[in-house]
């Protein structure tokens, strides 16, 4: 059973990696967590700190929440994340202690989904490869081979928060989506506006393939080189989720072998790829350094929804976006 929440926290603790901690933990956001009580940082905390602590906010580089550290925390309450996953992060010893945990997943998944529609529309129209091309032969490429927005289909591996964004983003459009997702309800895919098949058959149809699948030891290297030979004639990969959902070996050689593909990457495995992996040196891949997230002034957004969170919780309210541990095997 969740504990009983006090109306104010004594003390409030900060984990976030320090080359993210002045972008996440700002002015403005540190304001609003100082109205709860007491801040001060995990890596540099007193013993005294750490026994009074009800309340800790972590992010990126946050360590490894283990019974040997909860142990120090013993009033510990709530664990607000200011970034998306927390699976390399929490551990049984957090749900076994009663610890509740929120993530501002939600918040990520916008500036995810955005990019992702935005990769949508220039794949539909090849801007990438052109742009590609162009910088490779030094020319203007021609126009050959453009597929257009209208009619095309959008197949999505995997339907949970930022999947979900993206078929809205898609839906003023004049497009069709498929989703493969075997935990999601056909009935639900109705009222969503999209259709519900079998990963063959999205592979098969999809103009785009788009990657949103949480990676666990039943997804990884899902798309192999049986799944990637399905892919539609001059279809278009993305994958904005993890990089181990596809097998980058049978992806070079599937690129290689059907110049016609493109590739969109923006996560890999491993991140980042080595120096003279075969993704680097094809003409049909087109790779960032795991940029869709949050970054830049966005990542504020994170800091605020967990805050935002810490308000509810200070208030008695119901927590809007709490993981439960039966939710992580189906997360990112």
């Amino acid at each position: 059973m969740p504990k009983t929440t006090p109306a104010t926290p004594t003390t409030i603790l900060t984990a976030v990696d320090d080359a993210w901690a002045g972008s996440v933990l700002d002015a403005t956001v540190r304001d609003r967590l100082a109205s709860h009580g007491a801040v001060a940082d995990l890596a540099s905390a007193d013993d005294a700190a750490l026994a009074a602590a009800r309340v800790l906010v972590t992010g990126w580089g946050a360590p490894e929440l283990d019974a040997a550290l909860l142990d120090r925390m013993p009033r510990l309450e709530l664990v607000a994340h200011a970034a998306g996953s927390v699976r390399a992060m929490v551990t049984p010893a957090v749900w076994d202690r009663g610890i509740r945990v929120t993530s501002a997943a939600h918040a990520n998944a916008r500036a995810v989904a955005d990019f992702t529609v935005s990769m949508v529309h220039l794949a539909v129209k090849n801007v990438l490869r052109l742009g590609l091309t162009a910088a490779r032969e030094h020319a203007v490429p021609g126009r050959d081979g453009i597929r257009g927005l209208d009619g095309s289909t959008i197949g999505l591996v995997g339907f949970g928060l930022i999947a979900r964004l993206v078929a809205e983003g898609l839906r003023p459009l004049d497009v069709r989506v498929l989703v493969h997702d075997p935990y999601y309800d056909a009935d639900e895919a109705r009222r969503a506006g999209v259709e519900l098949v079998d990963l063959p058959r999205l592979l098969a149809a999809s103009d785009v393939v788009s990657v949103h699948a949480p990676l666990t030891d039943g997804t990884r290297g899902m798309l192999g080189a049986d799944e990637l030979a399905l892919l539609a004639p001059s279809a278009t990969l993305i994958n904005t989720a993890r990089g181990g959902l596809v097998d980058h070996d049978a992806l070079a050689r599937t690129l290689a072998g059907r110049p016609d593909l493109f590739a969109v990457l923006d996560v890999t495995e491993p991140e980042p790829l080595p120096a003279g992996h075969p993704l680097l040196g094809l003409g049909n891949v087109f790779l960032t350094p795991h940029v869709a997230g949050s970054l830049g002034t966005e990542v504020a957004r994170l800091s605020h929804a967990a805050v935002d969170e810490i308000d509810r919780w200070a208030a008695g309210e119901p927590l809007l976006h709490e993981v439960r541990r039966e939710q992580l095997p189906f997360t990112a």
